[in-house]
């Protein structure tokens, strides 16, 4: 599915999609009302193997005023999603989303303005955490909302020509996490600066976490472990051990809380995924999260639970 114009846009907006159909068509919607006229920007989008209607039911009813490009492709990752997406964008900057976030008007205005201002660098903007797109707050900054990522694909900018200086995404990363954050070292190591600009707003959706998708995030951590070991092994730099916990101490401690059993006090008081079990659902999530945390380094040692 394409609609496309024939004059380049300011500004692509390129986001990747996977299962999202109840949140899509708002994500959409909220860029499709841009303070910016629909020949200034464009989106691409790529669906990355979706098998919960998201073509049917949202994406074959989209009705979009600026240009828009639809790639369907089985599912092959953030990395290979994004790079899909490089490959037709034809803005002079490009804007990464996600597909759980909800663009505010002035959103890829903002991002342009600073782009004028500050030529060749890095625009990261400002993500509200929300449990819901119904009932959202001021669109304004606050230390709550302080991202320290130098290149975060949730809200951030950057000119397409340093895009291809940088050699786009690393394929590699096929699994959960890093992907943007390895851009960005590579990014980091050219010398471009990174901005944060406050008047770039997304509302990111965090709804509380509920029984069902404790095992998942397990999972998720391990995964997330072992992109960790391909960013260190190309990147055996201290900022890339810091961030991703391959330091001794780090590594100690959690050897240790695995051989005391802690683990399994967590697995047991986050309990199996449907059956409550006594404990209360905030002490749930708290252990299910400090699990998930566990597999995590579990993982980087190449040990079970």
């Amino acid at each position: 599915m394409s609609q496309l114009n024939n004059r380049r846009p300011l500004i692509t907006v390129q986001l990747c999609t996977y299962n999202r159909r109840n949140l899509l068509g708002r994500v959409l919607a909220a860029l499709f009302h841009q303070n910016l006229g629909p020949d200034d920007y464009e989106i691409v989008l790529v669906d990355d193997g979706s098998n919960d209607g998201t073509y049917e039911e949202v994406l074959q009813q989209l009705r979009p005023p600026c240009a828009f490009y639809l790639v369907r492709q089985r599912n092959a990752g953030l990395a290979r999603g994004r790079n899909v997406g490089i490959e037709r964008a034809r803005g002079e900057f490009i804007l990464f989303m996600d597909d759980d976030v909800l663009a505010t008007p002035d959103l890829l205005a903002a991002h342009i303005r600073l782009h004028r201002i500050v030529p060749d660098a890095i625009c990261r903007g400002v993500a509200i955490n929300v449990e819901s797109f119904d009932t959202l707050p001021a669109p304004s900054y606050s230390l709550r909302n302080y991202s320290g990522a130098y290149f975060w694909t949730t809200n951030v900018s950057v000119p397409m020509s340093l895009i291809e200086r940088a050699g786009r995404f690393d394929e590699r990363f096929c699994e959960y996490g890093w992907e943007d954050l390895e851009l960005g070292f590579r990014l980091r190591s050219m010398g471009v600066p990174s901005v944060l600009t406050r008047d770039a707003v997304v509302y990111h959706y965090k709804p509380k976490l509920q029984p069902g998708q404790f095992d998942r995030m397990a999972r998720q951590a391990r995964a997330q472990a072992r992109t960790a070991k391909i960013f260190f092994e190309k990147h055996p730099h201290w900022r890339i051990a810091l961030a991703t916990g391959q330091v001794a101490p780090m590594l100690f401690w959690s050897r240790i809380a695995r051989h005391s059993g802690w683990p399994r006090l967590l697995q047991c008081i986050a309990g199996p995924s449907l059956p409550q079990n006594g404990f209360p659902l905030g002490l749930r999530r708290w252990a299910a999260t400090r699990f998930a945390r566990s597999a995590y380094y579990a993982e980087l040692a190449g040990e079970n639970l």
